[in-house]
């Protein structure tokens, strides 16, 4: 492939560009290569041909000599740092904010709600449904402990958060898809807890975005214009 060819140190490579490549840096490159297909600046064969060779790519520079000449990719720059896999500390309450409870039944918690900062889920031979895929977001680290015995916790958010998980399965499935969100202000959603014999699932849900970001950001610029005024 012609672009994969090119000298990366001829061409001035930017610092860092020999760091070894992240899969969320990989995903980064590859929806950007996605967006080009859907606005014909790539055809059907060049955005197969140019996907491959990210998923072969080791380096952060040989991944960037797949976008090099699209606009998205000098528009977004580099990817920003992920948000920790840890909440910060004493940063999230002991006592949940919320109890979504299913035993031998069905509970669901969706649409436009107030999430707090821990939410406890417990789906005991039942299923239980968190979606806060158009949630309000009043803190910037959501924990869910999530419990399933015989049972299933299935959680979905926005696009545009990010996705941590820090549970684990016995005779079950915990799956958690990581997310990096773009935005250094976005929620962080951590999932925790068991699954026994029973299954927990968290992923994004396509389409999805979260616009309590933007009221947030439109809050602090009120805060410091009222500021300004008051002095």
């Amino acid at each position: 492939m012609d672009l994969q060819k090119q000298d990366l140190q001829t061409q001035g490579a930017p610092a860092g560009s020999e760091f070894r490549a992240s899969d969320a840096e990989r995903d980064r490159i590859a929806e950007i290569l996605h967006d080009a297909l859907a606005e014909g600046r790539l055809t059907a064969d060049e955005h197969a041909e140019r996907v491959d060779g990210v998923l072969r790519a080791k380096t952060v520079g040989e991944l960037d000599v797949f976008i090099r000449d699209l606009p998205a990719a000098h528009r977004q720059g580099r990817a920003p740092s992920p948000a920790p896999y840890r909440p910060t500390a004493g940063a999230i309450p002991m006592d949940p904010d919320d109890n979504v409870v299913a035993v031998f039944s069905g509970a669901v918690r969706k649409g436009r709600w107030r999430a707090g900062r821990r939410i406890h889920a417990y789906a005991i031979f039942g299923s239980v449904e968190i979606d806060l895929s158009e949630a309000l977001f009043d803190h910037q680290q959501v924990v869910i402990k999530s419990f399933a015995v015989f049972g299933s916790v299935d959680i979905r958010v926005p696009e545009n958060v990010s996705l941590r998980g820090m549970g684990g399965g016995v005779l079950g499935s915990f799956e958690v898809d990581t997310l990096d969100s773009d935005d250094p202000e976005a929620p962080v959603v951590y999932v925790d807890g068991w699954a026994v014999l029973g299954s927990v699932e968290a992923r994004p849900r396509r389409g999805k975005f979260v616009a309590d970001i933007l009221d947030r950001v439109q809050r602090k610029v009120d805060k410091s214009l009222r500021k300004h005024l008051d002095h």
